[in-house]
């Protein structure tokens, strides 16, 4: 019995390890990535979703998600789901985009977001990170708190 859990624990083991090792090269919050740059990584990483891996870029916007919004979103697969409904899907794959703050404070700050999708058609979003107050290893780290709904811009052409 002691063999076959011993057996059992290690399979599990050796499934998380590759699973880390696999997600390895995204990035994690941490308190030196300004509110800027937190946005800049999202945007990137879905400009690029599987470049990486399947579904990467969704996956290093989800890192930089704040707490309270992934409860409202559920979890990952659920994520998931939502970037790829009618929403959001325009993020996935864009050709461009521009950020510009429109307002700060201590612990948040705000940002329009005009992305160029793959179909050249311009939307913007509000952008919203705060900084995590709480103990623990997000202490300190800006991370989106909203996005708000898309809005058509038109087409580029």
């Amino acid at each position: 019995m002691l063999k076959k859990l011993h057996l059992t624990f290690s399979v599990v083991l050796f499934f998380f390890l590759n699973i880390s090792f696999l997600r390895a090269d995204l990035l994690i919050p941490n308190n030196s990535i300004e509110p800027a740059d937190v946005i800049k990584i999202q945007l990137v990483a879905l400009m690029n979703n599987d470049k990486k891996f399947e579904d990467s870029g969704i996956e290093q916007t989800w890192n930089f998600a704040h707490p309270n919004n992934k409860k409202n979103t559920g979890p990952l697969p659920n994520f998931k789901m939502m970037i790829k409904g009618n929403s959001y899907q325009m993020l996935l794959d864009h050709m461009s985009h521009t950020i510009t703050e429109v307002g700060s404070g201590e612990n948040w700050a705000q940002f329009e977001v005009i992305i160029l999708d793959k179909e050249k058609i311009y939307h913007k979003f509000n952008w919203q990170v705060e900084r995590f107050t709480l103990e623990g290893p997000l202490q300190g780290c800006w991370l989106t708190t909203v996005v708000s709904n898309p809005i058509p811009l038109g087409s580029s052409i």
